[in-house]
C-alpha cells in the first residue's frame, strides 16, 4: 500500500479513540498490518536503490547513494500527501482532534518506516528488537506478491480501503 493509504486509513482507526491517544496510535499502527494483507500495488518497481533477495526477503535493503534520495523524495513525497490529507480530513473538515490525526497518520505509516530501520540496522540489536515485526510484515506483504496486481486494480483497491475505512469512521462519530 501506499504511505498515502496508510496515512488515511491509519487516521480514521485513530478517530475512533479521539481521546485516548495511546489506543489511537495502537489502532492506527494495527491498521497498517491489517490492510498490508490485502493485495495491493506499491511503488516498489519504481524504486531505484532497493536490492531484492528472493531466498531470504529479510536480506532485501536499500543502498546508500544516489539513487536512495530518489527513493527517499518519492517515499517522502508520499508521506507528506498522505499527512495532509489526513489532517484535511479528519481535522480540518470533521473537526475533530488535529493531534489525533496527527497521530493517527504518521502510526499508520510507521511500521514502513520501521522496516528501513530494520534495513539499516540488522546486524545490531535495533534490528534484532525489530525482527519480528519484519518477518510479520514480510508475512502479510505476501498477498501483494501473490495475485501481482498492477498499478490499476492495486490502486483502485487502495481507494476502496481508503473509502470504507473514511466512511466508518464516519460513521462512528456522526
Amino acid at each position: 500500500m501506499t504511505l498515502t493509504t496508510h496515512a488515511l486509513v491509519g487516521a480514521a482507526a485513530a478517530s475512533i479513540f479521539p481521546h485516548h491517544p495511546y489506543m489511537a496510535f495502537t489502532a492506527a499502527f494495527a491498521s497498517h498490518l491489517a490492510i498490508d494483507a490485502l493485495p495491493h500495488w506499491d511503488y516498489q518497481a519504481w524504486l531505484r536503490s532497493t536490492e531484492r533477495d528472493m531466498l531470504d526477503p529479510l536480506k532485501n535493503d536499500m543502498r546508500w547513494g544516489r539513487d536512495l534520495w530518489h527513493d527517499l523524495a518519492i517515499i517522502g513525497a508520499d508521506a507528506i500527501i498522505g499527512t495532509v490529507l489526513a489532517v484535511l480530513v479528519f481535522g480540518w473538515w470533521w473537526g475533530l482532534s488535529m493531534p489525533i490525526a496527527l497521530v493517527g497518520a504518521w502510526a499508520g505509516m510507521f511500521p514502513d518506516f520501521l522496516q528501513f530501520v530494520y534495513y539499516k540496522t540488522r546486524t545490531v540489536w535495533v534490528g534484532a528488537l525489530l525482527l519480528p515485526l519484519q518477518q510479520l510484515h514480510l508475512r502479510l506483504q505476501m498477498a501483494k506478491h501473490r495475485y501481482g496486481w498492477g498499478p490499476v486494480k492495486g490502486l483502485y483497491m487502495q481507494l476502496i480501503v481508503v473509502v470504507i475505512a473514511v466512511w466508518t469512521a464516519y460513521l462512528a462519530h456522526f
